[in-house]
Formats: C-alpha cells, sequence, structure tokens
C-alpha cells in the first residue's frame, strides 16, 4: 500500500470501519506505514474485504478452531511476527487478549475504546455513560496493557451526550471522533513522538490549548 517501511497489523473482528480510517490515512500518506496485514477471528467480518479491495494481506485465525486461548494467541503471533509487523492496532476485535499476547507486543500494541478512559471501560459504554448523566463522552487510544481498558491513554476525542441520546446515537457521534482519532495517534506512534515516562504518554512535539475548555449545557 505504501513504501514507508514501518509494517503495521490490525486485528478485526467486524465490519473495520476504523480499519477503513487506518486505510485511508495510510493511502492519503497522513500514517507513513504501510498495513502489512490484517487479520480477523470472523471468516464472514467486511473488514476482510475492506482491506482487500485495498490490496492488504488478509488473514482468518478463527479462536473457535484452538483448544484454548493460548495455541489461538500463539498463532496471532506467528502471523504477525512473519509479516514484520512493528504495531498492532486493535480495531473492533472482540477478543480478550491474554498476558501472552499483550506482553509480547508491549509497547507496541494499541486499541480505540469508545469511552473517555478510565471512565466507563469493558462494555455497554454508551448506555451505562447516559444512565450516569454525564455531560460528555468520547472516545481514547491507548496502549494495551495486561487489565482491560487500562494501559497508558495516548489520545482521546470529546463529543457532547444530548439529552435525545439513546445509545446508539451517542455511538455513532463518537464513531465519527474515532475514524479521525485512531489514525492520529498511529501518525504519532510510527512518527516515533509518542514517549511513555510513570505511566503517561508524552507526545513531542505537542500543541495544548491551556484556555480550551468544553461546557456543557452550553452557559446562557
Amino acid at each position: 500500500m505504501s513504501g514507508a517501511s514501518f509494517r503495521i497489523g490490525v486485528l478485526i473482528s467486524g465490519s473495520g470501519s476504523n480499519l477503513q480510517a487506518l486505510i485511508d490515512g495510510v493511502k492519503s500518506g497522513f500514517i507513513p506505514a504501510e498495513i502489512a496485514l490484517v487479520i480477523s477471528n470472523k471468516a464472514d467480518a467486511y473488514g476482510l474485504t475492506r482491506a482487500r479491495e485495498a490490496g492488504i494481506e488478509t488473514r482468518v485465525v478463527d479462536h473457535k478452531t484452538f483448544e484454548g486461548r493460548s495455541p489461538f494467541e500463539h498463532e496471532l503471533i506467528r502471523a504477525l511476527d512473519d509479516a514484520g509487523v512493528e504495531l498492532v492496532c486493535l480495531a473492533g476485535f472482540m477478543r480478550v487478549l491474554t498476558p501472552l499476547f499483550v506482553r509480547h507486543y508491549l509497547g507496541r500494541l494499541i486499541n480505540i475504546h469508545p469511552s473517555l478512559l478510565p471512565a466507563f471501560a469493558g462494555l455497554h459504554v454508551q448506555q451505562r455513560a447516559i444512565d450516569a448523566g454525564v455531560r460528555f463522552s468520547g472516545c481514547t487510544v491507548h496502549f494495551v496493557e495486561e487489565e482491560v481498558d487500562a494501559g497508558p491513554i495516548i489520545a482521546q476525542a470529546v463529543v457532547p451526550v444530548l439529552p435525545s441520546d439513546r445509545a446508539e446515537d451517542l455511538a455513532k457521534r463518537i464513531l465519527t471522533q474515532e475514524h479521525r482519532l485512531y489514525p492520529w495517534a498511529v501518525k504519532l506512534f510510527v512518527e516515533g513522538r509518542t514517549q511513555v515516562k510513570e505511566r503517561v504518554v508524552h507526545i513531542q512535539p505537542a500543541q495544548w490549548g491551556a484556555e480550551q475548555a468544553l461546557i456543557g449545557p452550553t452557559p446562557d
């Protein structure tokens, strides 16, 4: 897909809309890398079609065909390492990874989660945000560690939670920002601009608006 030497692997389970955002980011030159391999644990995942149409190598590694998580993850590791992958991106990969996999790629394994971590880790996050009455939600790209949804945060995007929101409404609004945020976070990593110190990700160079604020509901 690109003349760049940095190689990315993407793990998916479903439609692959975040995968498509990464594909588009590579194709446009925004992400200076190539997607070397896309792996799905489901043969009917539409994300595989997206990858094939973009000329990316794909693999199906069906977890149901393995006796336990360890053999499944060993096969994932073998495929990714054989492809020379330097960064692994989880993009709707609906399997909890064990320490075996996480430790192998520690510091080069990232995920996107549809909440402002550390708030609302886990599942059903949009409904939980609505039920909690928070004014804002969003998405987070983070390094993956052994504890689920608990790794150092690379970047976040914020969206309002509207009084009329159903879980699917909020999820759609967040997903739009996921498609913007994930390529940006991957770009930062590929360019060597992320450094973790005491579990805090420092980004160089970075621009921060000290006076910038989001307020909801908007004051009169």
